[in-house]
């Protein structure tokens, strides 16, 4: 690992820890609530996702070996001086996953990916817009009733537990391997009228259990994070869905691409699963801009090909 890469994961392994923090004050340090304004996708920001993206910005922005940022929260990518080009990357974060969760204590988390950066020149917004076979490192810090780290580097998958005590993350979960087996899956069943007709037989054919065509049941979850639900994919396998619907037409999908798609699918496989958007494998997409938005399945490796291939014959 080079030392610009091991310097920016520490980085973010210890701004995750001053967020962990806040979020576990809660109400008591104010910081619940909106913050009155809206990010650039025209969602309403939370206070903590405004503290969080602040805290990311402050602990990566000074490192002298990051070449730029680009936040789920920001309209235009962050250059930043770098003492060292030729060893430089760009990190690319959600700083706080799963906000619709931050007001009923439910689990939420910061998703990361890292990119490695041009020398020379100056940084261009094209220069994030690499497909996520080239992310060096992705990962994601999941704050609930323990604060876990979980991250990959292309070797493999390993989970870190914070220990509170010593302020240290603690390896807990060496080699995390997704079971290529599931009888569990994850979507928000909210939006089933306007799921696609590959995604309609899918999940009818889980929920027709021993008596349908899969002869088993299944069960359903939904967290309302994909920090959350896609560590309990990492944890015991399953399969989640945030799929292409009409609910809003212009949108080919919910989840973006940079921030929170490639990221986890680079876990996911590295941790023996798949993750597609129902035609292409994720970290082939080639990415049109910052914000670009996408539909995504992954998760254990049987189900995601049954569900690929229900698009292919649709």
């Amino acid at each position: 690992m080079s030392p610009s890469l091991s310097s920016s994961l520490l980085r973010i392994a210890a701004i995750t820890k001053r967020i962990a923090a806040a979020v576990g004050k809660g109400e008591l340090a104010g910081i619940l609530g909106t913050a009155g304004a809206e990010n650039v996708q025209g969602e309403v920001q939370k206070k903590l996702d405004v503290i969080s993206n602040d805290m990311m910005i402050e602990g990566l922005a000074w490192s002298g070996r990051l070449r730029g940022l680009a936040s789920e929260e920001m309209d235009h990518m962050l250059a930043l001086d770098c003492t060292d080009q030729a060893d430089s990357h760009l990190v690319l974060f959600d700083p706080l996953d799963g906000s619709t969760n931050i007001d009923i204590n439910a689990p939420i988390g910061t998703i990361f990916s890292i990119l490695p950066a041009p020398s020379g020149g100056d940084l261009q917004e094209a220069d994030f817009l690499l497909p996520g076979r080239q992310q060096r490192a992705a990962g994601y810090a999941l704050y609930g009733p323990a604060t876990q780290l979980v991250l990959t580097t292309g070797r493999g998958v390993e989970g870190f537990t914070l220990d509170r005590e010593q302020g240290e993350y603690l390896l807990t979960h060496p080699s995390m391997h997704i079971p290529q087996q599931t009888s569990e899956f994850a979507i928000n069943a909210s939006n089933q009228r306007f799921w696609e007709a590959p995604v309609q037989r899918y999940v009818s054919e889980c929920l027709a259990g021993n008596e349908g065509p899969r002869g088993r049941d299944f069960n359903m979850r939904w967290m309302g994070s994909m920090v959350g639900d896609v560590h309990r994919v990492l944890s015991r396998g399953g399969v989640f869905l945030y799929p292409r619907d009409h609910k809003q037409p212009p949108k080919a999908g919910r989840l973006r691409l940079l921030y929170e798609a490639n990221p986890m699918a680079l876990l996911v496989e590295q941790a023996g699963g798949r993750a597609t958007d129902g035609a292409h494998d994720l970290l082939d997409l080639k990415p049109t801009g910052l914000h670009q938005r996408v539909p995504v399945v992954l998760g254990s490796r049987e189900e995601v090909d049954r569900i690929a291939n229900y698009h292919r014959k649709s």
